[in-house]
């Protein structure tokens, strides 16, 4: 297992754990978040924790091409019950996200420290938020980085009603320009929208292209 030091470094992906563990320590700041986005690489750790880094192979990710929407949700979306916004409301957003009680997690790992390092990545122009409102009220988001290489990085969403995070999700997906879009792990509720696995090397040369 490699410890991280003030040196800007991160060891080869292919070093990481079967879990797809691959580095401790470190800092959370803009240079060194880049990085490890850049390189594969994504922080998730407990308020309890040190900061921890992670590879995963293989990787969930999900081709904008391949989304999958269910006659349900066409009709939902068809509905315009909710709107949905970009980068109106990151801090509500990431915030809300925070507070999601998620199984076999005892407390967040969208800790205080990990809030004011995405809030200057969104201020530096490479984290943005999808808002979901119904009556002006905020029911669901997203949030993650954007690489500017065709590459978003998700990181959490939340929703507070029924379908709000989906609705978002899918206008993201529709609206945007990516070519891919990092999910990370894998999720039912991911997969049931299109994502899939694909091997960490086949994700590491689509974040090297432009």
């Amino acid at each position: 297992m490699h410890y991280l030091t003030p040196k800007l470094w991160f060891p080869d992906v292919n070093q990481a754990t079967d879990e797809g563990l691959l580095a401790i320590g470190g800092d959370l700041s803009v240079e060194r978040l880049l990085l490890a986005y850049r390189s594969g690489i994504f922080p998730w750790f407990d308020a309890q924790s040190p900061i921890l880094w992670w590879s995963p192979n293989p990787r969930f990710v999900l081709f904008p091409q391949k989304l999958k929407v269910s006659k349900s949700m066409k009709q939902v979306l068809r509905n315009k019950a909710f709107k949905v916004t970009e980068n109106k409301a990151f801090g509500q957003v990431i915030l809300e996200c925070s507070k999601i009680k998620r199984k076999g997690q005892d407390d967040t790992w969208i800790t205080n420290e990990m809030v004011a390092a995405y809030q200057k990545l969104h201020e530096m122009g490479y984290a943005k938020s999808v808002e979901v409102w119904q009556n002006e009220t905020l029911v669901g988001g997203l949030y993650g980085v954007d690489l500017q290489n065709g590459v978003f990085c998700g990181e959490s969403m939340f929703s507070k009603v029924s379908n709000a995070s989906k609705v978002g999700f899918i206008t993201f997906v529709q609206n945007s320009h990516y070519k891919l879009i990092d999910c990370q792990v894998y999720t039912k509720h991911l997969a049931s929208l299109g994502a899939e696995d694909i091997p960490r090397k086949q994700f590491i040369e689509f974040l090297k292209t432009d």
